[in-house]
């Protein structure tokens, strides 16, 4: 969670809504997620998140047009704060960016990240087929047609919209260098640094048009079911040394402590999918995709 001495803005952000209500959390122990339902009662309940993106969801949509982003590149002039809430990396985002084609204006508010760690580097949390990607990025919006900020919409069915994009390690990529060269200015939580405005497009796949869209909660406590959910076909890369950069950097711990826990490995598993079906916005490759899955299925 972003801590209190953040500016307005990054306190409005999603993951602060349990710091604010006094709730621990973690994802291992004894406050790891098995226990969440425990303080949080909507983690226990129906359509959460993540979920495993399996053939079998499928549902081709013709009416799902290519994602629209407007005003994602951001002047060096405008300032972010990149901070380090204890559970993740997070960027806080200007209203000003939204996604202009879903039913409602979905304006910006943060950016976050959940990761392997450097001896299993698989730490994304949606996964496709089983399949669990280096780690995963979130660009959270919500609502502003009908909520005044990101506080008021979290908890509504309709309150948040997220774009989430599956990283895999492979080449290296240069938009990733605008908030990973200041990493080293928020190894503790609750530690938080100013960087320049940069393209967030840049860090989004080439391709907007093929992606898989289902309803969904917050991956998170208090795990509201307030979320449309968009997560890309293609994945984008980072380099080793920079998703090792991203692994290694951070703790979980408060400066002053004694004992620093390593953040790493902070993704939530698969959640079950119930009567949910998974939209997607392509044909091609789809069909062969669901054979192979029969096929998988016919051979276990």
């Amino acid at each position: 969670m972003l801590s209190q001495t953040f500016s307005l803005s990054a306190v409005l952000q999603l993951t602060f809504i349990s710091a604010l209500r006094g709730d621990k959390w973690t994802y291992n122990g004894s406050e790891g997620e098995h226990h969440w339902p425990k303080h949080f009662p909507y983690c226990g309940g129906t359509f959460q998140s993540p979920i495993d993106i399996s053939s079998r969801l499928l549902r081709f949509d013709p009416t799902l047009r290519p994602i629209e982003v407007q005003n994602y590149n951001l002047s060096p002039i405008e300032q972010l704060t990149l901070g380090n809430n204890g559970h993740s990396m997070q960027i806080s985002l200007p209203s000003k960016m939204f996604i202009s084609n879903l039913r409602h204006r979905y304006s910006a508010a943060q950016l976050h990240f959940h990761w392997g760690s450097s001896g299993q580097p698989t730490g994304s949390e949606h996964t496709v087929n089983r399949k669990q990607y280096a780690a995963e990025m979130h660009v959270v919006h919500y609502n502003s047609d009908k909520y005044p900020n990101i506080s008021m919409a979290v908890d509504k069915s309709d309150g948040l919209a997220v774009l989430g994009v599956l990283i895999e390690v492979g080449e290296f990529n240069p938009a990733f260098e605008h908030f990973l060269k200041f990493i080293s200015g928020i190894k503790y939580r609750d530690q938080k640094v100013q960087l320049p405005g940069f393209n967030i497009r840049a860090l989004l796949p080439t391709r907007l048009d093929e992606y898989y869209r289902y309803d969904g909660s917050l991956t998170t406590p208090p795990c509201y079911p307030s979320v449309l959910w968009t997560i890309f076909r293609d994945h984008v890369t980072v380099s080793q040394k920079q998703f090792l950069g991203l692994a290694t950097a951070l703790y979980a711990s408060y400066p002053q402590e004694s004992a620093h826990t390593p953040l790493h490995s902070n993704f939530r598993k698969p959640q079950l999918v119930d009567s949910r079906v998974v939209l997607v916005s392509f044909k091609e490759g789809w069909y062969k995709h669901l054979s192979m899955f029969a096929l998988l299925l016919m051979h276990e």
